[in-house]
């Protein structure tokens, strides 16, 4: 969803001027109509960036090549920026003239990109470097990754290890086990004991597991190496007669181990308590020697049943001596915490007694949780992220097609929030995403979902809605007013008041009629059809106006490579004095298509003004017709022609289009007195100052000027006398009706007065009967133009 603004520039290699648009001189944060050389230009770019640059416009001089680049810039105010360059070489005769191209501004996809980056490689740098082993594998068991600790562990090479599964690093007699694991695991989302494992040399490992399911379906395993815990376990019972009798050198080797060592007796009261017991539960050993040990439990019932097994298990399950199980831990201050629990049970001279060995695993469990949270969820917002919003689509669509229900995605994105981001600053726009959030999902169910893809692009997916197209498409819409009305509250920004607004789109989808990435799509123009409606409103996805988009930009990318491949060709209506002798021409454009023939203006020169094509294609339409004055200029019968060429508003605009013009006459070598450029009236509303310089600075050159249209816009006489003007065209639609309709005659006549009396010559265009002449002639216009003398032609004989 992101719109970037386009700039465009030029590099002349003859003059070695840099012209910039207003757009490209916004990105720098420099004023419009700033021309800075290329060197001050290529300073603006990061050092390593500059390099990249140089090589590319060295390239494109040398070579004739263009070149796409993502490269970060500082403004002129100190801005940081990333933007998307493009350039490529114009020829001509084998030679490259000029560079050309285009900027976008990328910033804000590119820290998103960059937010994502971050939150993958601390996902992964917690995979690298946590000491456990871990590795995941796919729902069948086969291993997809493994991190440098199980490798150590086993002995095998990452390479080697996956593509494996259980069954090739487990000993043959855990096997069984493997089964009872996942059906555990469909109950409860995880796995927890103890595994015998058998490394590549061989020898065994054991180890403690935990299996749990991760959000995509993978299964997550990490494993510690319990070999010295073990080793403990069986010195403590290999020596247990000297534990009774040396009770000081048994509590010295307690005291130096890392886990937590309990002994109690029979009734459950604690006999001994070493020193990591001590710091885990908060307790001196004194306050729980010959307290009953269950004080340590959070649940002290269940947890004396599940530990010495003194009752019946309401389950029926057996317990196994040494059997590693989790259960919460209680400490002095009251607070709990989940804890690994083995006993054992020894006895001497008809005593018996029970050694408990504890191991905290809270670490453990919020590393587990972070790699889930760092793998999943965006870190600003705690949403999911487009990775889980994807999985969770995936599903939907699986249960829609089950069901029957249909589901409805809504593609959101926040009005003006790059305004808000420049203005106020990234960190109050933070804040507006975190509050976006929790806005959001207070509007949902608790079994829909709301994501967040990045930048201010949100996604609410909703499930379970009516079997019928109809009635979802109300409830969908139901849930999109709510988000509306819900916006319309205004935020909280610290000190600031925001009225932040969402425009959405929206799509019902039926299991997987349509493929995923498509419901994305239409979600995503559905929202931009919400932004063309005004902003701050819901739409649905129309196919009609996807078809249109569609073809949009297949005339884009069509008009783009036309432009290269210089498809584009001048035709020439001729216009005539008041005696009927030719005395000059208007050049236009057409489109000469491989496969449409010669398209008309009016079907390219909207769109070109809309993408900025028209900036290369009006400066080749003027050195086009240049070349035609000097080609005229070899023939006696018209070499004293006058050639018009029309200049688009956005050319005109341009801080360099009077360079333009003069680079045009310059490189043709053409007689700029009989060049005329026609503007429309249109072109003269905005910054009249600014219109007088340019014409004036043109004129100077000898270059004339017409004004195309006269009488459709809303000139100003005022300032219309202060205008270096040589000529008015009354435009066609007042001379099409000009025999039946009364009042357009008395318009065209006017404009004649007016003209003459400015001093200007008056041209009458869309001549197409002797009638129509007559009458023009007799209000004593000066020139004519129209099918009546001829259409416009390649070449007038």
């Amino acid at each position: 969803g992101e719109m970037a603004q386009v700039g465009g520039w030029e590099l002349d290699l003859d003059s070695m001027r840099l012209f910039w648009s207003q757009e490209t001189s916004r990105i720098h944060q420099l004023e419009p109509g700033s021309a800075p050389s290329l060197e001050q230009a290529i300073a603006f770019y990061a050092p390593q960036a500059q390099v990249e640059m140089r090589a590319a416009i060295q390239a494109a001089i040398q070579q004739g090549t263009s070149w796409d680049l993502e490269l970060p810039l500082v403004g002129a105010l100190g801005r940081a920026a990333w933007v998307r360059t493009q350039g490529f070489a114009v020829m001509q005769d084998g030679r490259v003239l000029k560079l050309r191209g285009a900027l976008h501004d990328i910033t804000e996809r590119k820290r998103a990109e960059q937010a994502l980056q971050a939150s993958q490689q601390r996902y992964r740098v917690l995979f690298e470097y946590v000491p456990d082993g871990m590795l995941i594998g796919d729902p069948q068991g086969r291993y997809l990754d493994a991190n440098p600790s199980i490798c150590k562990m086993l002995g095998y090479t990452r390479e080697e290890l996956v593509g494996r599964d259980a069954t090739d690093i487990v000993l043959p007699d855990e096997l069984p086990q493997i089964d009872l694991a996942i059906d555990e695991m469909r109950s409860s989302s995880n796995h927890h004991r103890e595994w015998r494992f058998r490394r590549k040399d061989g020898s065994v490992l054991p180890a403690e597991v935990l299996v749990t399911v991760m959000p995509d379906g993978n299964l997550l395993a990490m494993l510690r190496d319990v070999t010295e815990r073990q080793q403990a376990q069986a010195r403590i019972q290999a020596s247990q007669q000297s534990l009774l009798d040396a009770a000081l050198h048994t509590q010295t080797i307690l005291d130096n181990m890392a886990d937590c060592v309990i002994a109690s007796d029979v009734d459950g009261r604690v006999q001994a308590f070493n020193k990591a017991a001590c710091t885990v539960f908060g307790y001196a050993a004194d306050e729980v020697i010959g307290q009953p040990v269950a004080m340590l439990m959070a649940d002290p019932l269940q947890a004396y049943q599940d530990t010495y097994g003194q009752q019946p298990h309401t389950s029926g399950e057996a317990r196994t001596p040494g059997q590693l199980r989790e259960v919460e831990g209680k400490r002095k201050d009251g607070s709990l915490f989940p804890m690994n629990l083995s006993v054992s049970k020894i006895s001497r001279a008809g005593q018996t007694s029970f050694i408990a060995i504890v191991r905290d695993i809270t670490q453990h469990r919020k590393d587990v949780e972070e790699i889930r949270r760092l793998a999943f969820y965006d870190l600003l917002t705690g949403l999911p992220n487009r990775r889980l919003l994807l999985d969770r689509l995936k599903q939907a669509m699986v249960t829609s097609a089950r069901s029957g229900q249909h589901g409805a995605l809504m593609f959101l994105d926040l009005d003006h929030f790059k305004q808000l981001n420049d203005s106020l600053g990234h960190d109050v726009g933070d804040i507006l995403l975190q509050q976006v959030a929790a806005r959001l999902q207070a509007c949902v169910r608790e079994g829909d979902s709301v994501a967040r893809l990045g930048g201010d692009e949100f996604v609410v997916l909703l499930e379970g809605l009516s079997n019928h197209e109809q009635e979802a498409a109300t409830q969908a819409e139901v849930v999109a007013i709510k988000v509306l009305e819900t916006f319309g509250q205004p935020f909280k920004l610290r000190e600031h008041a925001h009225e932040g607004t969402p425009s959405i789109g929206i799509v019902v989808f039926l299991g997987d009629q349509q493929a995923m990435d498509d419901l994305l799509k239409n979600a995503d123009v559905a929202m931009y059809q919400a932004k063309s409606a005004g902003r701050n409103t819901a739409r649905f996805f129309d196919p009609a106006m996807q078809a249109a988009v569609a073809a949009h930009e297949a005339l884009e990318k069509d008009l783009r490579r036309g432009l290269a491949q210089q498809e584009f060709v001048l035709h020439y209506q001729v216009q005539v004095d008041a005696a009927g002798l030719a005395v000059g021409a208007e050049a236009l454009v057409r489109w000469n298509h491989p496969q449409r023939g010669l398209v008309a203006p009016g079907d390219f020169i909207a769109l070109a003004e809309e993408t900025g094509l028209i900036l290369p294609l009006g400066q080749w339409v003027l050195e086009c017709a240049c070349a035609q004055l000097v080609a005229w200029s070899r023939e006696p019968l018209r070499s004293h022609w006058v050639l018009a060429v029309n200049v688009s508003a956005l050319q005109f605009a341009q801080a360099d289009f009077v360079a333009h013009v003069e680079q045009a006459l310059a490189k043709t070598g053409a007689n700029p007195r009989l060049l005329k450029l026609e503007l429309t009236e249109s072109m003269l509303v905005d910054d009249v100052k600014d219109v007088i310089a340019k014409m004036g600075a043109i004129k100077e050159r000898g270059v004339g000027f017409s004004l195309d249209d006269f009488g459709t816009g809303y000139s100003s006489l005022s300032y219309l006398k202060r205008l270096p003007l040589d000529q008015l065209k009354i435009d066609q639609s007042f001379v099409r009706d000009i025999l039946s309709d009364a009042s357009d005659a008395v318009i065209a006549r006017t404009i004649v007065a007016l003209g003459h009396s400015l001093g200007l010559s008056v041209v009458a265009e869309g001549v197409e009967l002797a009638e129509q002449l007559e009458l023009l002639r007799g209000m004593g216009c000066d020139g004519f133009q129209g099918y009546h003398f001829g259409h416009p032609a390649p070449e007038l004989l």
